[in-house]
């Protein structure tokens, strides 16, 4: 069974379409949750994707242009409480729309993803997320995570602002939700790089 295809969930504009369900993504489609491999829950990595990643055709960007491998990806839909998707202070190079960065947001609930993925997959979205540049891999400690079902997930890993460029956009001294202001209009915000994320987040050494 298909629950549908990248078409239905165009990339653009960034942080592109995403289906309000969990998913595998496999062949340029996503299928129900319950073909997922087996152990997707306790033997894959969880890592929260709060922007682009969440993106069918994105994941089979991933698969084309940085080697993502044929291998199921499973997406499973979270609801996330004291976190927020907000707009960056930079933007990106490679087509110049303004990135998503998860910041603290307490009191805030918003539905995010989580990828369940193998080490194999996490490498690629290292390549992606610009990891130890743009990005920092880290253990998120702020806040919850749960799958619809209820479940929480432990240990999440997320990638978190790097340095000024992916640290929240300020204005008038505070982020601005993803949630809120479209690309469009977060293309011409003006405001300041925030000195923190506020997350309790720790950063996991690049290997060596």
């Amino acid at each position: 069974m298909i629950l549908f295809t990248d078409a239905d969930f165009p990339p653009n504009p960034y942080p592109g379409a995403r289906p309000e369900c969990s998913f595998v993504h496999r062949d340029g489609a996503g299928h129900p949750l319950d073909t997922a491999p087996r152990g997707w829950r306790t033997d894959r990595i969880p890592v929260l994707a709060y922007g682009s990643n969440a993106c069918p055709a994105k994941i089979t960007w991933l698969r084309e242009n940085l080697g993502l491998g044929a291998e199921p990806v499973v997406v499973a839909r979270a609801e996330c409480t004291g976190l927020a998707a907000v707009w960056a202070s930079g933007l990106r190079e490679r087509d110049g729309q303004r990135p998503a960065t998860l910041s603290a947001a307490p009191g805030v609930t918003e539905w995010h993803a989580v990828w369940f993925a193998t080490p194999e997959q996490v490498e690629v979205l290292d390549r992606c997320e610009g990891r130890g540049v743009r990005y920092d891999l880290a253990r998120l400690h702020t806040g919850t995570v749960r799958l619809e079902d209820g479940a929480a997930v432990e240990g999440v890993l997320t990638y978190v602002a790097a340095g000024p460029a992916r640290m929240p956009l300020l204005v008038d001294g505070a982020p601005v939700r993803t949630a809120k202001v479209p690309q469009h209009e977060a293309l011409h915000l003006t405001g300041t790089p925030a000195l923190t994320h506020g997350l309790n987040a720790t950063p996991i050494p690049l290997p060596r």
